[in-house]
C-alpha cells in the first residue's frame, strides 16, 4: 500500500468557515418562452454543479455528461427538437467544495462514468462496462422546442443570488476568511478576498466574473486535494473501501466506497488532525475477495452502506466485524493511499489481527513504498458513503 503524495505544508491554512447548507432534491420543470431552444438546465444553488442527462433514443436511452454549471448559470443540455416523453437528470457538486458531495436525483437507475466525459447507450449492467449506477430524476418533457429544469437547494435563490452565494462559497472553499472577526459575513471582507485572489491568481484586470469563478474552483479543488484522506485503486479489479477514525471520545467506521481501476475517492475532506486513521479494502477477483495483507484492528461494518459509532460488541449490535489497517498521518494535513495488486492476499487468505491500539500510535509501522506516479483524477469524488 503506497502512501503517495503526502502533503506536509508548513503554512497554517486559513481557518475554514463551515457553511452548512443541506442540498435537498428540488427540481422545477416547465416550458420556457426564452430564446434558448432545447432542454435548458439551470443552477439555482450556491454550488458548482456537474450534471448528467439521459433521453429516449428509439428503444434505447442515451446518457451523457458532464455539463458544468456555475452557480446562477443556465445551459442547454440537449438541443431541440426534443423527444416528448420521459427524460432523466442527475447532478453532483464539484469536488472543489468541502463537506462531501451533494447529489440531486430521483429513483431511475442509470449508468454514469464518474471520472470523465461520456456519451453512451445505457447498458443493462453498469459494472460489466466499468461504469457506476446513479439514481436519476424523471423529467416529463411535453414540448419539442424548449424546456427548462432548475436545480435548487433548501434555501431558495434566484439565479443572481445563487451566483453571489456561490462566489462566497468558492472563496470560503479556497481558504479565504470572509467573516473578518465577526459572526456574519462582511461585504468588505468579500471584496478584499476577491482582490487578493485576483492578484494571487494573476487574473487580468478585465477578467470576467465567469473567469473568476472558474479560477476559484481550480484553487478550491487544489486546496481540497491537499487535505484529507484519499484512497485510490491502482489494481486491475474493483476495490471496496471503508475508513475508521476517532470520533470525540469514541470511534466511527464508515463505508462503502466502490472504486473502479484508476478511480479515487476522498473519504475525509478535512485537515487530518489525528495521528492514525484506519482503512479497509477488498479486491474483487474471480476466485473471491482478496483482503489487505498488512493486517488490521477490528471495527464494525455492514454489508450495506454504513456509518457506525463505536467498535465494541459489533455482533451484539447486529453488525459484522472487519479488520481495518492503521495508517500513520502524523504531522500531515492530507495523504493519498494507493492500493496496488501486491497489497492484497490471495483469495480466501485471512489477514492477521493486530493488537488494538490504546493510543493514537499505530501498532505497526506501515511500509513506505515508492510514491505512485501520476495524480489522482481531478474529478475524484469526495464521499460520505454514496
Amino acid at each position: 500500500m503506497a502512501l503517495a503524495r503526502l502533503f506536509t505544508s508548513a503554512r497554517v491554512l486559513t481557518a475554514m468557515v463551515a457553511v452548512a447548507f443541506a442540498a435537498v432534491l428540488a427540481f422545477a420543470g416547465h416550458a420556457i418562452a426564452q430564446s434558448a431552444s432545447g432542454w435548458q438546465i439551470c443552477n439555482e444553488t450556491s454550488y458548482v454543479l456537474e450534471a448528467a442527462t439521459a433521453r429516449p433514443d428509439g428503444q434505447a436511452i442515451l446518457v451523457q455528461g458532464w455539463t458544468h454549471l456555475r452557480p446562477g448559470e443556465c445551459r442547454v443540455a440537449i438541443a431541440a427538437p426534443l423527444a416528448r416523453g420521459t427524460h432523466y437528470l442527475y447532478a453532483r457538486t464539484s469536488a472543489a467544495h468541502r463537506g462531501g458531495r451533494n447529489q440531486w436525483g430521483g429513483d431511475a437507475r442509470i449508468c454514469i462514468d464518474p471520472n470523465r466525459q461520456f456519451s453512451f447507450e445505457n447498458p443493462p449492467d453498469c459494472a460489466v462496462q466499468g461504469l457506476e449506477e446513479r439514481l436519476f430524476r424523471r423529467v416529463q418533457i411535453n414540448k419539442r422546442d424548449s424546456w427548462r429544469t432548475s436545480f435548487a437547494e433548501a434555501e431558495p435563490y434566484t439565479l443572481a443570488r445563487a451566483r453571489q452565494a456561490g462566489l462566497q462559497r468558492l472563496l470560503d472553499d479556497a481558504g479565504y476568511d470572509l467573516y473578518a472577526s465577526q459572526r456574519s459575513i462582511d461585504a468588505r471582507a468579500i471584496a478584499g478576498a476577491i482582490a487578493q485572489f485576483r492578484a494571487a491568481a494573476r487574473l487580468a484586470p478585465n477578467a470576467s466574473e465567469n473567469q473568476l469563478i472558474d479560477a476559484l474552483e481550480v484553487a478550491a479543488r487544489q486546496r481540497a486535494n491537499q487535505v484529507g484522506l484519499t484512497l485510490c485503486n491502482r489494481t486491475r479489479g474493483h476495490v471496496w473501501t471503508a475508513v475508521a477514525r476517532r470520533r470525540g471520545e469514541g470511534w466511527e467506521s464508515r463505508g462503502w466506497w466502490g472504486l473502479n481501476p484508476g478511480g479515487c475517492v476522498r473519504t475525509i475532506d478535512e485537515v487530518l488532525f489525528q495521528d492514525v486513521y484506519y482503512v479497509y479494502a477488498s479486491l474483487d477477483s474471480e476466485d473471491g475477495a482478496r483482503l489487505l495483507a498488512q493486517g488490521g484492528e477490528p471495527f464494525c461494518s455492514s454489508p450495506s452502506r454504513f456509518a457506525i459509532l463505536g467498535r465494541e460488541h459489533c455482533d451484539q449490535r447486529y453488525y459484522d466485524t472487519a479488520l481495518f489497517t492503521p495508517i500513520s498521518a502524523h504531522q500531515r494535513q492530507g495523504l493519498v493511499v494507493d492500493f496496488t495488486e501486491r497489497d492484497f492476499l490471495p483469495p480466501g487468505a485471512q489477514p492477521r489481527q493486530l493488537q488494538v491500539s490504546q493510543s493514537n500510535a499505530p501498532d505497526v509501522v506501515m511500509q513506505q513504498m515508492a510514491p505512485a506516479h501520476g495524480l489522482a483524477p481531478p474529478t475524484a469524488p469526495q464521499g460520505s458513503g454514496d
